[in-house]
Protein backbone atom coordinates (compact mmCIF):
# COMPACT_ATOMS: atom_id res chain seq x y z
CA UNK A 1 0.00 0.00 0.00
CA UNK A 2 1.15 3.17 -1.06
CA UNK A 3 2.17 5.52 2.37
CA UNK A 4 -0.29 8.40 2.10
CA UNK A 5 1.38 12.27 2.54
CA UNK A 6 -0.48 15.01 4.51
CA UNK A 7 0.59 18.33 2.79
CA UNK A 8 -1.18 21.40 2.57
CA UNK A 9 -0.01 23.79 0.43
CA UNK A 10 1.51 22.24 -2.43
CA UNK A 11 2.54 23.53 -5.97
CA UNK A 12 -0.69 23.26 -7.57
CA UNK A 13 -2.28 25.27 -5.00
CA UNK A 14 0.31 27.55 -4.36
CA UNK A 15 -0.73 29.73 -7.06
CA UNK A 16 -4.18 30.65 -5.84
CA UNK A 17 -2.96 30.52 -2.07
CA UNK A 18 -4.20 34.32 -2.15
CA UNK A 19 -7.55 33.02 -2.50
CA UNK A 20 -7.90 29.76 -0.93
CA UNK A 21 -7.79 28.63 3.28
CA UNK A 22 -4.27 28.19 3.83
CA UNK A 23 -4.85 25.52 6.72
CA UNK A 24 -3.29 21.65 6.54
CA UNK A 25 -5.85 19.33 6.18
CA UNK A 26 -6.79 17.57 9.68
CA UNK A 27 -7.21 13.69 8.62
CA UNK A 28 -5.33 11.19 10.65
CA UNK A 29 -5.42 12.34 14.01
CA UNK A 30 -3.38 10.36 16.18
CA UNK A 31 -1.97 8.12 13.50
CA UNK A 32 0.01 11.12 11.97
CA UNK A 33 2.87 13.31 13.78
CA UNK A 34 2.06 16.55 12.96
CA UNK A 35 4.59 18.58 11.96
CA UNK A 36 3.67 22.77 11.96
CA UNK A 37 5.08 25.37 9.18
CA UNK A 38 4.85 29.55 8.88
CA UNK A 39 6.06 30.95 5.47
CA UNK A 40 5.38 33.99 3.63
CA UNK A 41 3.19 32.43 0.47
CA UNK A 42 1.89 35.50 -0.26
CA UNK A 43 2.72 39.26 -0.01
CA UNK A 44 6.34 40.54 -1.14
CA UNK A 45 8.75 37.95 -0.13
CA UNK A 46 6.41 34.95 -1.48
CA UNK A 47 8.81 33.30 -3.87
CA UNK A 48 11.14 32.47 -0.44
CA UNK A 49 8.25 31.02 1.35
CA UNK A 50 6.67 29.10 -1.73
CA UNK A 51 10.21 27.42 -2.14
CA UNK A 52 11.02 26.74 1.19
CA UNK A 53 7.38 25.16 1.52
CA UNK A 54 8.25 23.27 -1.39
CA UNK A 55 11.85 22.46 -0.22
CA UNK A 56 9.68 20.93 2.85
CA UNK A 57 7.09 19.29 1.04
CA UNK A 58 9.35 17.19 -0.87
CA UNK A 59 11.57 16.19 1.90
CA UNK A 60 8.45 14.95 3.88
CA UNK A 61 7.13 13.30 1.05
CA UNK A 62 10.00 11.38 0.61
CA UNK A 63 10.01 10.43 3.88
CA UNK A 64 6.69 9.19 4.27
CA UNK A 65 7.51 7.46 0.91
CA UNK A 66 10.56 5.96 2.89
CA UNK A 67 7.61 4.42 6.05
CA UNK A 68 7.17 7.58 7.79
CA UNK A 69 8.55 8.12 11.38
CA UNK A 70 8.30 6.06 14.57
CA UNK A 71 5.56 4.23 12.67
CA UNK A 72 3.38 7.26 11.56
CA UNK A 73 2.85 9.16 8.87
CA UNK A 74 4.13 13.19 9.08
CA UNK A 75 1.52 15.22 8.47
CA UNK A 76 2.25 19.19 7.67
CA UNK A 77 0.40 21.98 8.83
CA UNK A 78 1.21 25.34 7.20
CA UNK A 79 0.34 28.25 7.59
CA UNK A 80 0.89 31.30 5.27
CA UNK A 81 1.92 34.67 7.14
CA UNK A 82 1.50 36.63 4.36
CA UNK A 83 5.17 38.61 4.55
CA UNK A 84 3.06 40.43 7.37
CA UNK A 85 3.91 41.88 10.79
CA UNK A 86 1.32 40.66 13.48
CA UNK A 87 0.72 37.48 11.39
CA UNK A 88 3.45 35.48 12.34
CA UNK A 89 2.35 35.06 15.88
CA UNK A 90 -1.26 34.31 14.74
CA UNK A 91 0.04 31.15 12.65
CA UNK A 92 2.41 29.93 15.56
CA UNK A 93 -0.11 30.00 18.22
CA UNK A 94 -2.73 28.29 15.96
CA UNK A 95 -0.28 25.16 15.03
CA UNK A 96 0.70 24.73 18.59
CA UNK A 97 -3.02 25.53 20.36
CA UNK A 98 -5.34 24.38 17.74
CA UNK A 99 -3.69 21.84 15.72
CA UNK A 100 -0.85 20.67 18.25
CA UNK A 101 2.16 20.62 16.34
CA UNK A 102 5.06 19.12 18.08
CA UNK A 103 7.44 21.22 16.18
CA UNK A 104 7.74 24.27 14.01
CA UNK A 105 9.74 24.80 10.74
CA UNK A 106 9.82 28.70 9.64
CA UNK A 107 10.35 31.42 9.16
CA UNK A 108 12.83 32.64 6.49
CA UNK A 109 12.74 36.57 7.25
CA UNK A 110 14.48 37.33 10.57
CA UNK A 111 11.94 39.68 11.86
CA UNK A 112 8.83 37.14 11.06
CA UNK A 113 11.50 34.41 13.25
CA UNK A 114 11.76 36.60 15.89
CA UNK A 115 7.83 37.12 15.87
CA UNK A 116 6.91 33.85 16.04
CA UNK A 117 10.17 32.19 17.89
CA UNK A 118 9.34 33.21 21.72
CA UNK A 119 5.67 31.47 21.30
CA UNK A 120 7.22 28.11 20.40
CA UNK A 121 10.30 29.05 23.34
CA UNK A 122 7.38 29.78 25.86
CA UNK A 123 5.50 26.79 24.71
CA UNK A 124 8.24 24.56 24.81
CA UNK A 125 7.74 23.97 20.77
CA UNK A 126 11.26 23.45 18.79
CA UNK A 127 11.05 25.51 16.17
CA UNK A 128 14.05 25.42 13.29
CA UNK A 129 14.06 28.38 10.97
CA UNK A 130 15.62 27.57 7.54
CA UNK A 131 16.97 30.85 6.96
CA UNK A 132 16.44 33.81 9.25
CA UNK A 133 20.12 34.36 9.80
CA UNK A 134 19.85 37.30 12.69
CA UNK A 135 21.83 35.93 15.83
CA UNK A 136 19.42 37.40 18.09
CA UNK A 137 16.84 34.62 16.21
CA UNK A 138 18.55 31.78 18.26
CA UNK A 139 19.27 33.90 21.34
CA UNK A 140 15.36 33.67 21.79
CA UNK A 141 15.75 30.17 23.76
CA UNK A 142 16.98 26.78 23.88
CA UNK A 143 14.03 25.65 21.53
CA UNK A 144 15.02 27.76 18.76
CA UNK A 145 17.35 26.70 16.13
CA UNK A 146 18.56 27.21 12.17
CA UNK A 147 20.38 25.59 9.46
CA UNK A 148 21.63 28.31 7.89
CA UNK A 149 24.74 30.79 8.55
CA UNK A 150 24.39 33.75 10.85
CA UNK A 151 25.03 37.56 9.77
CA UNK A 152 28.11 38.15 11.63
CA UNK A 153 29.96 35.51 9.61
CA UNK A 154 27.82 36.59 6.66
CA UNK A 155 28.62 40.51 7.23
CA UNK A 156 32.16 39.89 7.80
CA UNK A 157 32.44 37.32 4.27
CA UNK A 158 31.03 40.67 2.64
CA UNK A 159 33.11 43.25 4.01
CA UNK A 160 36.39 40.85 3.14
CA UNK A 161 34.60 40.66 -0.34
CA UNK A 162 34.22 43.95 -0.94
CA UNK A 163 37.84 44.70 0.38
CA UNK A 164 39.26 42.23 -1.44
CA UNK A 165 37.34 41.03 -4.79
CA UNK A 166 36.19 44.20 -5.34
CA UNK A 167 39.17 46.40 -4.43
CA UNK A 168 36.95 48.77 -2.57
CA UNK A 169 38.59 51.29 -0.03
CA UNK A 170 35.10 53.64 0.00
CA UNK A 171 31.57 51.79 0.69
CA UNK A 172 28.16 53.28 0.36
CA UNK A 173 25.57 51.64 2.79
CA UNK A 174 21.34 51.47 1.69
CA UNK A 175 20.10 49.55 4.29
CA UNK A 176 16.50 48.63 5.00
CA UNK A 177 15.18 50.27 8.56
CA UNK A 178 12.20 47.78 8.82
CA UNK A 179 14.16 44.86 8.35
CA UNK A 180 16.20 42.96 11.22
CA UNK A 181 18.16 41.38 8.61
CA UNK A 182 18.98 44.61 6.92
CA UNK A 183 20.26 46.14 10.20
CA UNK A 184 22.44 43.58 11.55
CA UNK A 185 23.93 42.40 8.07
CA UNK A 186 24.73 46.16 7.49
CA UNK A 187 25.95 46.61 11.44
CA UNK A 188 28.21 43.06 11.19
CA UNK A 189 29.78 44.08 7.46
CA UNK A 190 30.54 47.90 8.74
CA UNK A 191 32.08 46.48 12.18
CA UNK A 192 34.77 44.31 10.03
CA UNK A 193 35.14 47.14 6.98
CA UNK A 194 35.97 49.83 8.89
CA UNK A 195 38.11 47.49 11.37
CA UNK A 196 39.89 46.99 8.34
CA UNK A 197 40.60 50.07 6.92
CA UNK A 198 37.58 50.70 5.01
CA UNK A 199 35.35 53.61 4.55
CA UNK A 200 32.24 53.85 4.72
CA UNK A 201 31.49 57.43 2.99
CA UNK A 202 26.99 57.28 3.36
CA UNK A 203 25.06 55.60 5.15
CA UNK A 204 21.11 55.89 3.60
CA UNK A 205 17.84 53.96 4.58
CA UNK A 206 14.55 53.04 3.37
CA UNK A 207 11.19 51.28 4.12
CA UNK A 208 10.99 47.69 2.62
CA UNK A 209 8.01 47.96 0.14
CA UNK A 210 9.07 51.49 -1.28
CA UNK A 211 9.31 52.39 -4.92
CA UNK A 212 11.33 55.58 -5.40
CA UNK A 213 15.17 55.34 -4.08
CA UNK A 214 16.23 58.45 -5.99
CA UNK A 215 17.12 60.71 -3.67
CA UNK A 216 19.31 57.92 -1.69
CA UNK A 217 21.10 56.79 -4.62
CA UNK A 218 21.96 60.44 -5.75
CA UNK A 219 23.08 61.08 -2.26
CA UNK A 220 25.17 58.11 -2.31
CA UNK A 221 26.25 58.41 -6.11
CA UNK A 222 27.77 62.00 -4.97
CA UNK A 223 29.54 60.28 -2.35
CA UNK A 224 31.47 58.62 -4.70
CA UNK A 225 31.66 55.14 -3.34
CA UNK A 226 33.78 52.69 -4.89
CA UNK A 227 31.07 50.09 -3.83
CA UNK A 228 27.55 49.82 -2.39
CA UNK A 229 25.88 47.43 0.00
CA UNK A 230 22.22 46.83 -0.36
CA UNK A 231 21.58 44.34 2.76
CA UNK A 232 17.71 43.70 1.48
CA UNK A 233 15.54 41.79 -0.03
CA UNK A 234 15.32 40.91 -3.85
CA UNK A 235 12.10 43.07 -4.79
CA UNK A 236 13.67 46.17 -3.50
CA UNK A 237 17.30 45.60 -4.50
CA UNK A 238 16.21 44.97 -8.25
CA UNK A 239 14.10 48.46 -7.95
CA UNK A 240 17.29 49.73 -6.25
CA UNK A 241 19.70 48.57 -9.63
CA UNK A 242 17.66 49.46 -11.65
CA UNK A 243 16.97 52.98 -10.38
CA UNK A 244 20.86 53.24 -9.92
CA UNK A 245 21.70 52.48 -13.29
CA UNK A 246 19.36 55.34 -14.69
CA UNK A 247 21.05 57.84 -12.32
CA UNK A 248 24.51 56.44 -13.96
CA UNK A 249 25.47 54.60 -11.21
CA UNK A 250 28.56 52.63 -12.60
CA UNK A 251 29.90 50.96 -9.66
CA UNK A 252 29.35 46.97 -8.30
CA UNK A 253 26.36 47.00 -6.18
CA UNK A 254 26.32 43.51 -3.66
CA UNK A 255 24.45 42.11 -0.92
CA UNK A 256 23.54 39.35 1.08
CA UNK A 257 21.40 35.90 0.61
CA UNK A 258 18.09 38.25 0.74
CA UNK A 259 19.07 39.05 -3.28
CA UNK A 260 18.55 35.07 -3.99
CA UNK A 261 15.63 34.61 -5.57
CA UNK A 262 14.76 34.15 -9.96
CA UNK A 263 12.53 37.41 -9.46
CA UNK A 264 15.79 39.50 -8.73
CA UNK A 265 16.74 38.83 -12.23
CA UNK A 266 13.03 39.04 -13.33
CA UNK A 267 12.40 42.59 -12.19
CA UNK A 268 15.95 43.82 -12.81
CA UNK A 269 16.78 42.06 -16.01
CA UNK A 270 19.74 43.54 -17.25
CA UNK A 271 20.13 46.10 -14.91
CA UNK A 272 21.12 43.27 -12.50
CA UNK A 273 23.69 42.36 -14.22
CA UNK A 274 27.26 42.34 -13.09
CA UNK A 275 25.96 42.58 -9.26
CA UNK A 276 27.19 40.56 -6.84
CA UNK A 277 25.66 39.09 -3.59
CA UNK A 278 26.83 36.12 -0.77
CA UNK A 279 23.93 33.28 -0.17
CA UNK A 280 23.61 29.72 1.18
CA UNK A 281 25.00 27.31 -1.99
CA UNK A 282 23.83 27.26 -5.69
CA UNK A 283 21.49 24.61 -7.43
CA UNK A 284 24.19 24.21 -10.46
CA UNK A 285 26.76 22.93 -7.72
CA UNK A 286 28.89 19.71 -8.73
CA UNK A 287 27.85 17.44 -5.79
CA UNK A 288 25.85 13.90 -6.15
CA UNK A 289 24.12 15.26 -3.18
CA UNK A 290 22.59 18.42 -5.00
CA UNK A 291 22.39 16.63 -8.33
CA UNK A 292 19.89 14.27 -6.55
CA UNK A 293 17.79 17.39 -4.97
CA UNK A 294 17.82 19.01 -8.21
CA UNK A 295 16.05 16.35 -10.76
CA UNK A 296 13.49 15.07 -7.70
CA UNK A 297 12.69 19.11 -7.00
CA UNK A 298 12.15 18.96 -11.09
CA UNK A 299 10.21 15.37 -10.69
CA UNK A 300 8.13 17.18 -8.10
CA UNK A 301 7.48 20.69 -9.07
CA UNK A 302 7.94 20.82 -12.93
CA UNK A 303 10.84 23.65 -12.10
CA UNK A 304 14.14 24.32 -11.08
CA UNK A 305 14.91 24.56 -7.14
CA UNK A 306 16.80 27.55 -5.79
CA UNK A 307 19.07 27.47 -2.61
CA UNK A 308 15.87 29.28 -0.49
CA UNK A 309 14.19 25.50 -1.53
CA UNK A 310 17.15 23.46 -0.39
CA UNK A 311 17.16 24.95 3.31
CA UNK A 312 13.45 24.25 3.53
CA UNK A 313 14.37 20.58 2.41
CA UNK A 314 17.12 20.65 4.95
CA UNK A 315 15.02 22.38 8.03
CA UNK A 316 12.66 19.50 7.15
CA UNK A 317 15.14 16.34 7.49
CA UNK A 318 17.31 17.82 10.21
CA UNK A 319 13.60 17.64 12.35
CA UNK A 320 12.83 14.20 10.76
CA UNK A 321 16.42 12.51 11.77
CA UNK A 322 15.95 14.54 15.22
CA UNK A 323 12.72 12.16 15.43
CA UNK A 324 14.05 9.48 14.90
CA UNK A 325 16.90 9.37 17.09
CA UNK A 326 15.00 10.73 19.95
CA UNK A 327 12.29 7.93 19.70
CA UNK A 328 9.59 10.32 20.54
CA UNK A 329 8.00 13.40 20.54
CA UNK A 330 7.98 14.53 23.44
CA UNK A 331 9.72 18.25 23.61
CA UNK A 332 12.38 18.17 25.74
CA UNK A 333 13.55 14.82 24.33
CA UNK A 334 13.20 15.66 20.61
CA UNK A 335 14.51 19.30 21.65
CA UNK A 336 17.82 17.92 22.93
CA UNK A 337 17.83 15.54 19.81
CA UNK A 338 18.04 18.38 17.30
CA UNK A 339 20.66 20.25 19.35
CA UNK A 340 22.85 17.44 19.06
CA UNK A 341 22.86 17.44 15.16
CA UNK A 342 26.17 16.72 14.07
CA UNK A 343 27.98 16.25 10.34
CA UNK A 344 24.58 16.85 9.00
CA UNK A 345 25.20 16.10 5.10
CA UNK A 346 22.41 18.85 3.46
CA UNK A 347 21.63 19.51 -0.07
CA UNK A 348 22.94 23.17 1.42
CA UNK A 349 25.95 21.96 2.60
CA UNK A 350 27.62 20.09 5.60
CA UNK A 351 26.98 21.56 9.07
CA UNK A 352 26.74 21.58 12.83
CA UNK A 353 25.06 23.32 14.92
CA UNK A 354 26.96 24.43 17.99
CA UNK A 355 26.24 25.48 21.33
CA UNK A 356 24.05 28.95 20.15
CA UNK A 357 22.07 26.02 17.93
CA UNK A 358 23.40 27.74 14.76
CA UNK A 359 24.60 25.69 11.74
CA UNK A 360 28.22 26.28 10.99
CA UNK A 361 28.62 26.33 7.35
CA UNK A 362 30.30 27.46 4.47
CA UNK A 363 28.74 30.85 2.06
CA UNK A 364 29.14 31.67 -1.39
CA UNK A 365 29.63 34.38 -3.65
CA UNK A 366 27.55 34.84 -7.03
CA UNK A 367 27.71 37.17 -9.42
CA UNK A 368 24.87 37.91 -11.79
CA UNK A 369 25.87 37.44 -15.70
CA UNK A 370 23.63 36.80 -18.37
CA UNK A 371 20.63 36.15 -16.04
CA UNK A 372 22.55 33.43 -13.97
CA UNK A 373 23.95 33.33 -10.57
CA UNK A 374 27.71 32.34 -11.37
CA UNK A 375 29.72 30.71 -8.82
CA UNK A 376 32.52 32.90 -7.60
CA UNK A 377 34.18 31.88 -4.30
CA UNK A 378 33.09 29.98 -1.14
CA UNK A 379 34.00 30.95 2.35
CA UNK A 380 34.38 28.47 5.01
CA UNK A 381 33.25 29.29 8.54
Amino acid sequence: MKPRTFLTLTAATLASAATLGLTGCKSGGGDTIKIGEYASLTGKEATYGAAMHEGTVLAIEQANAAGGVLGKQIELITEDDQSKAGEPSNAVTKLISKDGVVAVLGEFASSRSLEGGPICQNNKIPMISPGSTNPAVTQIGDYIFRVCFTDPFQGTALANFASGTLNAKKVAILTDVKSDYSKGLAKFFKDKYVADGGQVVAELDFNGGDKDFKAQLTTIKNSNPDAILVPAYYNDVALICIQAKQLGISVPLFGGDGWESHMLVEIGKEDVEGHYFSTHCLVDQDTPKMKEFVQAYKDRFKKSPDAMATLGYDSAVVLIEAIKRAGTTESAKLRDAIAATKDFDGVSGKFSLNENRDAVKALVFAQIKDGKFVYKATVNP
